[in-house]
This record gives C-alpha cells, sequence and structure tokens, in this order.
C-alpha cells in the first residue's frame, strides 16, 4: 500500500506541474475585463430579444383593439379560425355527407363573415398564423384578445359619461341622467326608458311603463324589439317600419365620439367634414354603418353597471346579430337597395361630401394659387423682353 501511494504521489505532482507550466501568466484585471465583456454581450442579446418581443406584443394589442370595433362585437378570433377550418374540412367531404349551404345556421354564417373581414382587415393574419410555431401562435391570438377587449372596454367607458350628457341637453329631463350612477338609467329613468322602449309600444302610457318596469307578459322587452333610439325623431311608423331606422342623431353622436372624436359628436346636425375624418380616422370608413355602435348605445342608456352579454331578458349578442343581418342578408332587391341608400347617408352624415369634381376650369383659374403661378411667369416675360 505504501509503495504504491508512494508511486502515485510524484505522478499526481508532475502532471499537475506541466498544467501549470502551460498556463502563461495574465493580467487579473483583463481577465475580469473580459468576463465582463462577455456578460455584457449576452445581456444586450437577452435584452434585444425582450425588445423585439415587446414590440411585437404591443404591435399584436393596438392591431386587436380593431376587432371588436369593425370586425365581430362577441364572437372570439378563435371561434372564426375554427368556423373556416371546418368549412375548409367540410368542401373535401363527398357528395354522401348531404353537406350545403343551407346546413350552417346563422351564428356560423356570421363567424364565417367575421374571418373574411378579420383577413380583410390583417391582411398578414394568415401568412403569419401559418408560419408561426404554435406558442407563438397562441400568443398572438391572445394578445389580440387583450386589445379587443381593452378597445370595447375603452368605448363602452366613452359612452357612459358622453351618453348622459347629450341626453341632458337635447331634453332637459327632470331628474337629469346621472354621468357617474348608472344604477338610475335604464328603464327607471323616465327619460332613458323612453329611448330603449320598444318601437311597438307607447311610452307615454303609464301602463305601458308600470308593464316595463315590472316585466308583465305584453311588455317583457327583448332583443326581437327595435327600441326608440334607433329611429329618426325617436319615432317610428308602424306601418313602415324601415323607414327612418338606424338614422338617430344619438347613434351619429355615438358613431363620431367613438370612431372620430368627443368633439366632433358635439354637431351632427350636417353633414360630416370629410378632409378631417378621412385623412385622420380611416378606421371609421371600415364600417360606415356603425353596427357595434348600436348595440354600445343601448348599453349606455341601459343601467347594467359592467359590460355583459345578457341584461336581463334583452340578449345584447342576439341583438347584434339581427343588426348585422338587416345590413348583410336583405331579402330582396328593394330591401338591397334602401341598404345601400341608408349607408350612402351614413358615409355623408360622417364623412362629409366633396364639390371638389364640381369645380369648373374657370373656376380653378380665378384661384390665388393659380393666379399667383400666372403673374411671376408675366413678370419673368417682362424681364426677358426688356433684355
Amino acid at each position: 500500500m505504501s509503495q504504491a501511494e508512494d508511486i502515485s504521489q510524484p505522478e499526481g505532482s508532475s502532471r499537475t506541474s506541466v498544467i501549470s507550466s502551460t498556463a502563461v501568466p495574465t493580467s487579473d484585471n483583463a481577465r475580469q475585463r473580459r468576463k465582463i465583456a462577455e456578460l455584457e454581450e449576452k445581456l444586450q442579446m437577452l435584452e434585444s430579444g425582450h425588445a423585439v418581443k415587446q414590440r411585437e406584443t404591443n404591435y399584436f394589442m393596438s392591431q386587436g383593439r380593431a376587432i371588436r370595433r369593425i370586425i365581430a362585437l362577441f364572437d372570439s378570433v378563435e371561434d372564426m379560425i375554427c368556423e373556416n377550418d371546418r368549412r375548409c374540412e367540410l368542401e373535401g367531404a363527398s357528395d354522401d355527407d348531404n353537406v350545403t349551404l343551407a346546413s350552417f345556421d346563422t351564428s356560423q354564417d356570421c363567424l364565417q363573415s367575421g374571418y373574411v373581414i378579420l383577413n380583410s382587415t390583417f391582411p398578414w393574419f394568415h401568412s403569419k398564423a401559418s408560419d408561426m410555431e404554435h406558442s407563438e401562435y397562441m400568443h398572438m391570438l391572445k394578445r389580440l384578445r387583450q386589445g379587443a377587449d381593452s378597445a370595447r372596454g375603452d368605448d363602452t367607458s366613452k359612452l357612459k359619461t358622453l351618453v348622459p350628457d347629450w341626453v341632458n341637453r337635447e331634453w332637459r329631463p327632470d331628474p337629469p341622467v346621472d354621468p357617474e350612477d348608472k344604477y338610475c338609467r335604464g328603464f327607471a329613468h323616465d327619460m332613458c326608458g323612453k329611448l330603449l322602449c320598444p318601437t311597438e309600444l307607447d311610452w307615454n302610457d303609464p301602463i305601458v311603463r308600470a308593464g316595463i318596469r315590472d316585466r308583465e307578459d305584453g311588455h317583457v322587452v327583448t332583443e326581437m324589439s327595435w327600441p326608440v333610439f334607433l329611429y329618426a325623431g325617436y319615432t317610428a311608423d308602424q306601418n313602415n317600419l324601415e323607414e327612418g331606422l338606424f338614422k338617430s342623431k344619438l347613434l351619429v353622436q355615438a358613431y363620431k365620439a367613438i370612431f372620430t372624436s368627443p368633439s366632433s359628436a358635439k354637431d351632427v346636425s350636417g353633414d360630416g367634414d370629410g378632409a378631417n375624418i378621412i385623412e385622420n380616422n380611416r378606421r371609421a370608413k371600415r364600417d360606415p354603418s356603425g353596427k357595434k355602435v348600436k348595440t354600445h348605445l343601448r348599453f349606455a342608456l341601459s343601467s347594467v353597471t359592467s359590460w355583459r352579454s345578457i341584461d336581463g331578458d334583452f340578449d345584447y349578442s342576439q341583438f347584434w346579430y339581427n343588426i348585422v343581418d338587416f345590413f348583410e342578408h336583405p331579402p330582396g332587391r328593394i330591401a338591397r337597395r334602401n341598404v345601400d341608400r341608408l349607408l350612402t347617408w351614413w358615409t355623408r352624415k360622417v364623412f362629409g361630401t366633396s364639390h371638389r369634381a364640381e369645380l369648373s376650369e374657370a373656376a380653378m383659374g380665378k384661384m390665388s394659387v393659380n393666379t399667383l403661378a400666372m403673374q411671376r411667369a408675366r413678370l419673368d416675360d417682362a424681364q426677358f423682353d426688356s433684355e
């Protein structure tokens, strides 16, 4: 044992001496500086990657704000994608499966329509979703959803304080609508109740008012009734319910407050200022009918304090589908023509009408820019002739 130990010790010590002899002595400070530089480089790479990730996250959230405004008020992006995938699979099905367009219900058609608008609004969506890893794809959907819900929250909060001001200025109710307390709105408040009242009922009748408030049979308010606030002049012709529908002053004010600016909603008596709105609020052009605004305005007039899809007997989701169906699925040519005229009315009301194309060449020639150009040319000609 002792001999083995005596033999191994010199070998170990010899190996150590060889290793130490190959190391070239350097400055401790130099080695530390190199280590610090290496760590700083790694930290910079990590921070750079984090910054790129953060910019991407902010981009998806900002883009997602458009979803609840111009694509779908209730449907999720995931549901739209699933519906489109389902239809792609059905297209490859055999005739024995008896799959026809009639197999799709209204909600499925709305989902598919939403998916088409989604890809039209976000041209990058399909290619980016196809190229991403699943974890990155789910992250993108999460951020889009956050942006969408944030925008809806901002819009409802904005109208919560603006609508009472508009109602108080227009009708001067007593008591006035409280901009802070939503519990006092809805059918509990006479003016809000009149605006929310179904067109087939007369709010001025005390029996009707009591029946609506007590939710009696024949007076239950659901999404299957068009409320008064949707109509021009806040009255409806029971023999022609399409006349004046979606033309109320409150609707135009709510649309402008959300899509342009709260200040632009103060005066809606004439046509809109096309130059200002088209240049600075391009997203407004994507939804000229303001389908989502009608739902938000109903919520602002109600006594519901937080966003939800069901308010007592009233289903906001189905109300949204009813509005979408009115604009996108007219039953015939006359109905389609009326919808087109209504959209034209909204375009003029929000964007205004340009008269530039109506200007004659004579009128254009008298304008100061052209006049100054001709005066400068004459001065140059006169100087040339004098020389």
